[in-house]
């Protein structure tokens, strides 16, 4: 198998998102985290473009010694000697410069005439290889160049000493077999490409980034460029996760390998989507919340008997524990009574017809079906759950020019206790007040109210998520009265916390 090259400018194109910035801090951790990844090549970013990205590039250059650490320059002088002076302290450097070739680039962007723009792309070319043996050509826009011109640009920069050309479709514009096709032309029309490394670099903006990329290296291209979680300009590049996984998974097709340790993939899509702010769609391929997930019956019950009925890749071969059923309307009892198995409960035929009917109707009203939903409905079937506290009186007051407080009364063991709290509005002051006499120090994970009837007189249901250490339950409660509902859902939760408590005392006891 040959190797494929992995050349990620995350930290340079990725950094092109609209709304993202890196500072030296987060560029420095990031390329940290691809080092470990495996890549071949960072491009750490564009020094002549500002202060800050030159110290950046630097920091980089200084920090990370595997992977060679490449800077981009314009086809100017002074870009050149930046990204010289930037990556200097590199084991590894590479100086990528560029210009555009294309005849709407030229005229309405350069403002030049082909044969100026030859001629800028070879003295480009030479002033960097004063600086570095490890020099890379892009001709931009490359898919919409003229193609004899394109070539021409491509045999004078490998002449010129160039050591990688990288072919972009700057804009999104091709298609894989057109991409394909001009790849394999450039290799018969230009020989000298054929000595040095041939590139690609893709964009998104038709979807086809990742299809434009591997169908280049099917034609002959070795090194691809990409971005973690394809951010970058517009709609972003080629996705590195994408482009490893397709090689590594259908290595029948593509007969390649890369350098990537593939189980570092996801846990450095999390870093640079915390440090984007950009959040990865749920079903993005291969990273997505969704990659790994099942909800259909007939699914989830595949995956249970052969994993490889629904999954062509592993979960831990990107970093991930494992995969995850997800329970719903579409869920059926295969995958409902495994799910049970893991929680630890252990049920009689009846006890599981009688919860997998409550299940069903509930995952009606509900999108996801939470372990503590399921634990609550087998509690409800299964075991009395006690009253460690029960709710006897509460009066609460508030209004647009009143402080909100509430009073409560709680019973505990035969006693009586009371508490008062103010607090944001009626219910956090109730929650305060039972707080005050529980004292278990909970966090309200999630609160939400329902009507359970319809009219002025509704029954109001409130379900609250409560958690106290690793422990996350949930509580209903139901009332006309929308606080005392509240309350009602909050103790339920409490007193099913401290089941939950005892019953895991009980079991280490014996």
């Amino acid at each position: 198998m040959e190797r494929i090259y992995i050349f990620d400018t995350t930290l340079r194109d990725g950094e092109q998102t609209p709304g993202v910035a890196f500072t030296c801090e987060e560029k420095v951790k990031i390329a940290k985290a691809l080092e470990k990844l495996g890549v071949d090549v960072i491009e750490a970013g564009f020094p002549a473009s500002s202060s800050g990205d030159f110290k950046a590039v630097k920091l980089v250059a200084e920090e990370v010694q595997g992977p060679t650490i490449a800077a981009l320059a314009r086809a100017l002088p002074e870009d050149i000697k930046k990204a010289a002076e930037a990556i200097k302290p590199a084991k590894k450097g590479r100086i990528h410069t560029f210009i555009a070739t294309s005849p709407l680039h030229m005229e309405y962007k350069l403002k030049r005439k082909p044969d100026e723009v030859l001629k800028i792309a070879v003295e480009a070319v030479k002033l960097a290889r004063e600086y570095t043996q490890d020099v890379e050509f892009s001709p931009e826009d490359a898919s919409r160049s003229d193609f004899s011109f394109l070539c021409e640009v491509n045999q004078a920069v490998v002449e010129a000493g160039a050591r990688v050309v990288n072919i972009p479709d700057t804009v999104g514009y091709a298609t894989p077999e057109e991409f394909a096709n001009l790849i394999k032309k450039i290799k018969v029309k230009v020989p000298a490409v054929n000595q040095i490394t041939l590139s690609v670099h893709c964009h998104d903006d038709l979807g086809m980034a990742v299809a434009n990329s591997l169908s280049a290296a099917k034609m002959g291209a070795r090194q691809i460029e990409c971005t973690i979680n394809g951010i970058g300009e517009r709609a972003g590049n080629a996705a590195l996760e994408e482009i490893v996984m397709a090689i590594k998974t259908r290595e029948d097709f593509f007969d390649f390998y890369t350098g990537i340790n593939t189980k570092e993939i996801y846990p450095t899509s999390r870093l640079v989507s915390h440090l984007t702010g950009i959040a990865v769609q749920p079903n993005k391929a291969i990273v997505g919340k969704n990659a790994f997930r099942h909800q259909a019956g007939i699914h989830q019950d595949g995956v249970l008997k052969k994993a490889t009925t629904y999954e062509i890749m592993t979960p831990s071969s990107i970093g991930l524990k494992e995969s995850e059923l997800v329970l719903g309307k579409l869920s059926g009892r295969h995958a409902f009574r495994e799910r049970l198995k893991k929680l630890g409960f252990n049920l009689t035929e009846e006890q599981f017809e009688r919860c997998f009917n409550i299940f069903k109707n509930l995952a009606e009203k509900k999108k996801e079906i939470f372990d503590e939903d399921l634990i609550l409905i087998v509690e409800e079937e299964t075991a009395k759950i006690p009253e460690f506290f029960s709710l006897e009186y509460i009066h609460t007051v508030t209004g647009n020019k009143v402080l909100p407080t509430a009073t409560v009364r709680i019973k505990k063991n035969g006693r009586i206790f009371q508490e008062a709290a103010c607090g944001d509005g009626p219910i956090d002051a109730t929650y305060k007040a039972i707080d005050r006499i529980c004292n278990l120090d909970l966090t309200l994970v999630e609160y939400s109210i329902q009507s359970a009837t319809g009219g002025k007189d509704a029954l109001g249901e409130v379900t609250v998520r409560v958690k106290k250490g690793d422990i996350l339950v949930s509580g209903r409660g139901s009332s006309t009265d929308i606080i005392e509902a509240s309350a009602k859902a909050y103790i339920n939760a409490i007193n099913r916390l401290l089941y939950r408590y005892t019953r895991e005392e009980n079991a280490r006891d014996n």
